[in-house]
Parts: structure tokens; sequence; C-alpha cells
């Protein structure tokens, strides 16, 4: 579209960039030939810009206005001009400053397009010790199609490696809690040294028990670095303590050259038998996994409610879009902690920790609520909270109006008809459509003549099927249907 100057001392300035005020540079020149500032003057204001102080750029505009009104410039569009520099301040940088961006930026974008795996495991690496953003990377890994592999004690190096003969990327084992730089080092070496461990029995004879204690062991074996052994968690665990000492024993008798009767030295020889018993349920593996490495990492507790969750904004979609004090939002999640209260008047209420595939939020609980909700409100409980936002300095919490578990969340849709559509042919239309589409979601209608809203009769709810929702859009327009 044609480029639009608001005055014409601004076009040689603002010629490369189509009328817009993109580099720090730009500024100063503008200073200088609107409000006649030198070069002094435009530089304080410059570093004003790039540090965000507005109150130094507010104290700049006297001087500016004074400067402008001395070339003929008329006042309002100068204050214009200047408020336009301001609202710079919040993204401008300087010329070159942008050109490293800009180069950075078509890298990055390169190496994600054509080295996925390679580069998401960078971006895991790079932020191995910022829990909330590993989280979002690691659904956004999800959303790539890109598997996260637990650890591997023959695979696993310290930081997150692309293991593109699996699909996926690899946890590191910096990321397990207790295993320290010395061990693992310890195991990198004795691999590239004395190739990939066998079994666990293999792994505790071979490594230095002075590193590697009975702690770090458990928690390797929690954390499923010993799971393409084929063994299953809980029977590792079971042996824990026969197999370091068996180990301990064996090292003994190695270092101290005693042979078997077949002259063979026994470490290769004797295995201790694992016991015949069942696996550890789903969630004591998830949760391990957590406490381990901060991380679900197998799987995750909410993974069966996907598609129910599929239309609730998560945390994090909620941030970005910046919601604003008293919005009613809807969040889908696990409780993660409950920690009760007695208010002035003696009644109970509670503050929540939920949390879902990204990020966590505050949830405040207050009494009447809270007795509604009283038998489901328990740590690990998958829960759909509606309610309104309390913005905080860094983010915000939801004063909770209705809880529910997620096992009965079914998500309702209501159909907007205006006052053109309230005819018969249209009405029926779309009634043969809701017939077509019949399933147990619930369908409410919503007329606007009148601002009434109706429950419709269980034979006209839906399925939720994407052609249901095109068929009804294509009938009534694409804003006549809104999920509730």
């Amino acid at each position: 579209k044609e480029v639009v100057y608001m005055h014409p001392l601004l076009e040689p300035i603002l010629k490369e960039t189509f009328g817009v005020v993109l580099y720090q540079e730009q500024v100063m020149q503008i200073v200088q030939v609107l409000a006649g500032f030198t070069l002094g003057q435009a530089d304080i204001l410059r570093r004003a810009m790039g540090k965000k102080k507005h109150d130094v750029l507010m104290a700049q505009k006297e001087n500016f206005l004074i400067g402008t009104a001395k070339n003929g410039i008329d006042k309002k569009l100068a204050e214009k001009i200047f408020d336009l520099l301001v609202n710079f301040a919040d993204y401008g940088f300087n010329k070159s400053h942008s050109a490293a961006y800009a180069l950075v930026a078509y890298q990055t974008a390169y190496l994600k397009a054509h080295y996925p795996h390679e580069f998401m495991a960078a971006m895991l690496t790079s932020f191995m010790t910022n829990a909330d953003k590993i989280k979002i990377y690691i659904e956004q890994c999800q959303h790539m199609g890109i598997k996260i592999l637990p650890p591997d004690i023959n695979l696993s190096g310290a930081a997150f490696t692309a293991d593109t003969k699996m699909g996926g990327i690899r946890f590191g084992l910096a990321a397990i809690k207790n295993v320290g730089e010395a061990a693992i080092n310890s195991i990198i070496e004795i691999r590239r040294k004395d190739g990939p461990f066998s079994s666990l029995m293999d792994f505790c004879c071979r490594v230095d028990s002075r590193v590697i204690n009975k702690r770090v062991l458990e928690y390797l074996v929690r954390s499923g670095a010993f799971d393409s052994f084929g063994n299953k968690r809980s029977q590792l665990l079971a042996v824990i303590d026969q197999l370091i000492e068996m180990a301990l024993l064996k090292r003994k008798d190695a270092d101290s050259g005693q042979l078997s009767l077949f002259g063979e030295t026994p470490i290769a020889q004797e295995t201790i038998e694992l016991p015949d018993i069942d696996e550890l349920p789903l969630m004591d593996r998830l949760n391990s996994e957590k406490e381990i490495t901060g991380f679900y990492i197998t799987g995750h507790p909410l993974d069966l409610y996907r598609s129910k969750m599929r239309n609730i904004k998560s945390i994090e979609q909620l941030l970005e879009d910046k919601v604003q004090d008293n919005d009613y939002v809807k969040i889908a999640g696990m409780i993660d902690s409950v920690k009760k209260r007695t208010t002035r008047k003696g009644d109970t209420m509670c503050i929540l920790q939920v949390e879902d595939f990204t990020q966590s939020v505050e949830i405040v609980v207050f009494p009447n609520v809270f007795y509604n909700s009283v038998n489901i409100i328990m740590p690990e409980t998958p829960v759909v909270i509606a309610g309104k936002v309390n913005l905080l300095d860094n983010g915000f919490k939801v004063m909770a109006s209705k809880i529910s578990l997620l096992d009965d969340y079914k998500e309702s849709y209501w159909i907007q008809i205006n006052a053109m559509q309230e005819n018969e042919s249209t009405l029926k239309n779309l009634m043969e459509i809701l017939v077509k589409y019949h399933g147990d979601y619930t369908v409410c209608f919503y007329f606007t003549t009148n601002n009434k809203k109706i429950k419709a009769q269980k034979q006209y709810w839906i399925d939720g099927s994407t052609e249901a929702i095109d068929s009804i859009k294509k009938l009534l327009g694409d804003d006549a249907v809104r999920i509730g």
C-alpha cells in the first residue's frame, strides 16, 4: 500500500523503512531535523529509549515541542510524532543490532526447519535449569511430532541429545537429581572405554560405588535410565541392595585376584534372579519421573484428556492473550497441591496449584465453592475450573466459581441465531444438521434479538465433529458457534 508520511521532513529519514520508525538512528535524525536537537541531546533520548526510561523520555517532550514550534510545525502534529517515538521505545533497537537479530532469526529458523531434533535438543539444553521453559519446549516437541525419550544409561549424554534413530530427543543424565557431574563423567568414560552396559548388574560391577551410590542408582532406575534392558522398574528397585552388595564382593574378589574353580573371575558369572512382581502403577512411575527430573517423561497424567482439553485454552495461551482483571476463564489441568485456610468466620477455603501441560496457576477457592467441591479437591485430581481472573505483577490467579472433574466434563456448543436467521427454512436446516451429527455434546441456542438462551433437547445434541461445526458455520456464519 502507499506510504504516507506524517510530515514531509520525515520522508528522507523513513523512506528505507516504508514510513515506519524502526531504528534508534532514525529517532535521532527525526529530533535533529524536526526539533533542532544537538547530537548530544539526541543521544540522551536514544539512551532513554534503549533502557525504556519513560520518565526521561517525557522530560524531553517539552524541548521537542519548543524545537518543532520554531520550525513551524503544528503543535498537535508534533505531539503525535513524539508519542510515536515514545511507543517506539518498547521495541526499537539500533540498526546494527536489528540486523544481527535478523541474521540469528534466519539461521535458527533454518535449523528448526531442517534439523528439528537437533535444534529442539539444543533449546532444551539451553534452558535445562529453567523448569517452566523446559515444560513449554517439551510440549512444543509434542506438537512437532518429536518424542521425548527417557534417560538411557547407554545412550544419554549429560545434556539433551537428538536421537534420530528413535525419532526423538533423549533426556540428559544431568537432568536427573542427585546424579552429579562426577557420576555422569564416570558413566560416559566407562562406556567409551569398555563399551555399553549389558544389565544393571553389569553397571554395578563396573562403576565406582564411591561415585555412584545407592541413592544415585535408585534415581537412575526410577527415571527410566535402565528401561532399555527390558526389566520392570519395580523389579530393579526390589533387588538394588542385593546388587550393590554382590557387586562390591565381586569387585573385591577381582581386585584381590581371586579366581573361580574354572580359572575365571566371578564378575561375569553370577546374576540375581529378579522377582516376578507387577510393574509400578503408571501414576507412581510418572510421579517418580517428575520428582527426579522435574518433568513427566514417558507420559503425562493428562494425556488421556487431550481431546477433552482441545478447546480449553492452556494457561500459557491465557498468558499470551494477556487476560484482564475479572475476565471469565476456564482452566483444565491437574491439582498439584492443596493448602487449606480458615477464614475469620471459621469457614474453610483453600489455595490450589493447578498444572496443565506447560504451566501452573494459583486457584483461590472460597468457602462456598470449597464445600460444593470438597470431595474432588485433592492432589493428582484432573479438574476443570471456571472463575474470574485476578491480575498479578508477574501473571494472574483465578478466583474459582466452579470446580468439576475432568472425567465428567463435556463441552457445550452455543449456537448464535440472529434476527435474519429466525425463519422457518433456516431453523429447519439447522435442526437437520443437528440430527445428522447427533451425539452427547450439549447444544444451547442464543437468540440475539431478545438475548434469549435455550438448552436444546437431547435429540438435538451433537457429536462435536469438525464436519458438524463446519456445517453449522456454513449455514449461520463463521461466528455462529462458540464452545462454552
